[in-house]
């Protein structure tokens, strides 16, 4: 049996918010085990939605949450839950959300981790809808198989605070370089909690790649992340780089409207819009690498999709990178390497382009997409193939500072 924590307060307002919830639901996290689920299913914990209330409905069991909640416990122990993460890697930090969950949030909660290969999991019995449920016998004998009161602690026992009755959220910061495929929420002894957020970046295991098959380099699921755009007014740059297609417009980057577009639109001989001004968003790789093949998808953008786009990619190492953040990315023209030229973009259709990089094969570690004049882009894809150049340094904590245009909102 782990030796048992000692309590700890939570810490201030992180940055690592900006970087991914590798539990959502929106990239395959499940709930694999709950003790108990009465008022509300464990479920509700990796919903991508912000949670809400209904002051006047009720259930059969009792008063409708959106989140965990378990019954008053009348019995020995405390109540747990088992997440498989959606996106296996790195864990930065925590969001343990209490939202309206005022007079019945839990007291006190931890948080383990372990790191399990596929080939040693058994199949767990699916949990279906839960609600006025507790863990059967046959539940409690399957999860036992993973020990999972022996894991790793990430987060010893803590006090959570309840706030803002719409905006109580809890943060505590991870220090551990370790891969993480599973994590347990312990709750003490029993309560509600409305959303439970893994924040941390993907890891994947470069070395078993198939050499003649090209990857998506930029995905999320491997290590992907944003590290600057212009706006987000409707959603972030890191949903384009998400674990599978896009479920609406929400799932995707959008900007606001330009201020600066002229009062009425006129085309030039190639039939481009003459219009002033652009947005941008850059990523960096999960790995430095040759692009060669981009795939640009305005899906569920039927009246908001860019007029154009461009992709550009350059080198560069870890302190150049922390530098430009501080820039605000003015990197001279000279340094970026021409991916994709200005290309006219479709409505909701799936755009897919060869990189100017065939012949060349630069290897880039960084890339731009840059749309005008505003508008949508529901995935941004990046195939090639991983090089053995590596530029990038190991870092204990990742630059997640984001710049932003004056005069636009960003909405994270």
């Amino acid at each position: 049996m782990a030796d048992y924590p000692k309590e700890r307060k939570p810490a201030g307002f992180p940055d690592f918010i900006h970087l991914i919830d590798l539990a959502s639901e929106t990239v395959g996290g499940k709930i694999l085990f709950a003790t108990d689920d009465f008022f509300a299913p464990a479920e509700n914990l990796i919903k991508s939605d912000a949670p809400s209330f209904k002051a006047h409905e009720y259930t059969e069991f009792g008063k409708w949450m959106d989140g965990w909640e378990t019954r008053r416990k009348r019995i020995p122990g405390h109540d747990w839950c088992i997440i498989k993460l959606g996106i296996q890697g790195i864990i930065r930090g925590f969001d343990v959300d209490v939202s309206y969950f005022m007079g019945n949030y839990a007291p006190r909660m931890s948080i383990q981790a372990a790191n399990l290969p596929e080939d040693k999991l058994q199949e767990f019995p699916e949990r279906g809808i839960r609600m006025g449920a507790e863990a059967t016998s046959e539940e409690f004998e399957a999860i036992a198989e993973l020990k999972s009161e022996n894991w790793n602690y990430l987060v010893p026992m803590a006090e959570l605070k309840p706030g803002n009755p719409s905006s109580s959220h809890n943060y505590f910061p991870v220090h551990s370089q370790q891969k993480w495929t599973h994590i347990r929420l312990n709750i003490f002894p029993d309560g509600g909690i409305a959303r439970l957020r893994v924040y941390g970046a993907g890891q994947r295991d470069w070395t078993a790649t198939d050499p003649k098959e090209p990857l998506d380099l930029v995905t999320i699921a491997y290590g992907g992340l944003c590290v600057g755009f212009s706006n987000a007014y409707f959603g972030h740059p890191n949903n384009m780089i998400g674990v599978g297609s896009a479920k609406s417009m929400a799932d995707g980057w959008e900007t606001a409207r330009r201020l600066d577009r002229p009062p009425v639109l006129e085309n030039d001989e190639n039939g481009i819009l003459l219009v002033p001004g652009c947005e941008w968003a850059v990523f960096r790789l999960g790995h430095p690498g040759v692009i060669t093949q981009i795939e640009v998808d305005t899906k569920h953008f039927k009246g908001n999709s860019p007029d154009r786009c461009k992709l550009d990619g350059c080198i560069l190492t870890t302190q150049e990178e922390e530098d430009m953040i501080k820039q605000k990315w003015d990197l001279p023209d000279h340094k970026w390497k021409p991916l994709l030229p200005v290309t006219k973009l479709s409505p909701n259709q799936n755009h897919l382009f060869d990189s100017l990089t065939l012949e060349l094969q630069d290897v880039i570690t960084h890339a731009r997409l840059t749309i005008a004049p505003d508008g949508g882009v529901s995935r941004l894809r990046l195939k090639g193939f991983p090089s053995s150049i590596c530029l990038l340094r190991p870092r204990e904590k990742p630059s997640m500072r984001f710049s932003v245009k004056t005069g636009f909102r960003a909405n994270l």
